[in-house]
């Protein structure tokens, strides 16, 4: 039956190398992602919200932000979505004016997040550094 496909016929699909800033900085968003969303459970447990707002927009803040942070997880690669992962730390250490208890988690997170983005990139210009003298090297 000698047929061949399409598929079998192109050459397989080469994965973009992601630096260490990008995959470190997606996995702190995709953890804190889970744990605003419980934030924003606790702000409508706790009614938390001021006079006059349903308690259920905090269930709302918290899958709207979970669900910022996991889009802009997928966009690390942009040098825009380091600073938009910056002010969704920045929207998580606001939320400690409802939830005192999120100040925990916006040090613990904004800490994790800081570490990713700048001990990845200094990994990601070392890399870059050791791959451009292993090139001259080789003469390649």
């Amino acid at each position: 039956m000698g047929v061949v496909t399409e598929a079998a016929s192109r050459p397989p699909r080469v994965r973009r190398a992601r630096g260490a800033a990008e995959s470190l900085g997606s996995i702190v968003l995709g953890f804190e992602s889970i744990i605003v969303f419980l934030g924003g459970l606790a702000v409508y447990g706790l009614r938390a919200l001021p006079e006059g707002i349903e308690p259920w927009w905090g269930v709302v803040a918290g899958a709207v932000v979970g669900v910022l942070m996991i889009l802009t997880a997928g966009l690390l690669r942009h040098r825009w979505a380091i600073w938009a992962g910056w002010a969704l730390q920045a929207l998580v250490l606001a939320s400690a004016l409802l939830v005192p208890s999120m100040l925990i988690v916006a040090i613990i997170f904004g800490g994790m997040w800081a570490y990713a983005t700048i001990k990845g990139a200094a990994l990601d210009r070392r890399n870059a550094r050791l791959r451009a003298t292993q090139t001259e090297t080789n003469g390649d």
